[in-house]
């Protein structure tokens, strides 16, 4: 039975990883409040998505030097059984692509929007982190099936971007004092779809903005990652459940892979064709070595990111 173990393992180095699972996966699982993974235990690999390669192989479908997408964790080697390591083959244009645009966040986006948001052109779609992995790829995909796209993000720079490069209608700084009054502006018949990866004030200005029969995908709440305590200031849960009951809101949180692994193959397709029309743009925030993930990663929860965030651990060829 080991030596059958055994033979079915390959060891992995991975290349670039931390990427593939969302910030909301990794933080949740430093904490031991009950989730639908469990902790990370002290001592151990934090988890995460690598695109790794292959240093040795006793599988049959895996050879030496083959590039690997895998859940390897932040560490410079692994060994695999094979069961959850999917093959990019030897030479993929972008291997770090699979831990974004091609990988998990791009999935997130993908189903989170088209099969909870279900957008119709001519409707209203607001997206929280317009420039992160995920709402750069919500932003896009709405603005294909026709919507008017409000971006929010944070700074003038990423808001530019938005504008821009990924091709939104408008893009507003959620720094700014009246923020909520220029969401109000910018969306004069109301939104029809939010695509939630913040929660706090972003949300508190949206709220009053939703449409009967408004759609919001609930894909994460970076805001309020690291709080300790429910927030200052009156109950709203009343406000929320009226106005989801009297407007028919429909709200859905969602894992991807939970919910959605079994349609992987349809993304994949999809997302493809996207990306080799230019019809999708991504943007990367590589930093080296893997002793920088812990800042890099704060960095992120914090905002300080621009785009899809990637550690290099190891050379790339």
């Amino acid at each position: 039975m080991l030596t059958h173990c055994w033979q079915e393992t390959i060891r992995l180095c991975p290349v670039i990883g931390r990427g593939g699972d969302a910030g909301y996966k990794v933080r949740g699982r430093m904490s031991d409040a009950p989730s639908y993974s469990p902790p990370v235990k002290i001592g151990e690999v934090m988890c995460g998505a690598t695109v790794s390669r292959v240093v040795s192989s006793l599988h049959p479908d895996f050879a030496e030097g083959d590039w690997v997408l895998a859940y390897s964790g932040w560490q410079d080697y692994d060994i695999a059984s094979g069961d959850d390591v999917i093959n990019l083959g030897k030479d993929p244009q972008h291997p770090s692509w699979s831990l974004g645009i091609l990988g998990m966040p791009g999935f997130a986006a993908y189903m989170g929007l088209l099969d909870i948001g279900q957008p119709k052109a001519g409707e209203t779609l607001v997206v929280a982190a317009a420039t992160g992995p995920v709402g750069a790829t919500v932003g896009q995909i709405g603005k294909i099936k026709g919507c008017r796209v409000v971006g929010v993000a944070g700074g003038k720079e990423k808001c530019r971007h938005a504008v821009e490069v990924l091709g939104f209608d408008l893009c507003l700084d959620h720094h700014a004092e009246d923020f909520a009054e220029q969401l109000a502006i910018a969306c004069p018949q109301g939104i029809d779809i939010y695509f939630e990866n913040v929660g706090g004030k972003v949300f508190d200005a949206v709220l009053p903005l939703l449409n009967t029969q408004a759609r919001i995908p609930l894909c994460g709440l970076v805001s309020g990652y690291n709080a300790t305590e429910l927030p200052d200031g009156p109950d709203r849960i009343p406000l929320l459940m009226a106005t989801l009951l009297k407007k028919r809101i429909r709200l859905q949180g969602f894992i991807i892979s939970q919910d959605y692994g079994h349609r992987i193959n349809e993304f994949q397709q999809e997302m493809g064709k996207w990306v080799k029309q230019e019809m999708i743009h991504y943007r990367e925030q590589l930093t080296e070595g893997l002793e920088q993930a812990p800042q890099t990663f704060i960095g992120m929860l914090e905002g300080r990111n621009f785009g899809k965030v990637v550690v290099q651990v190891g050379p790339s060829r």
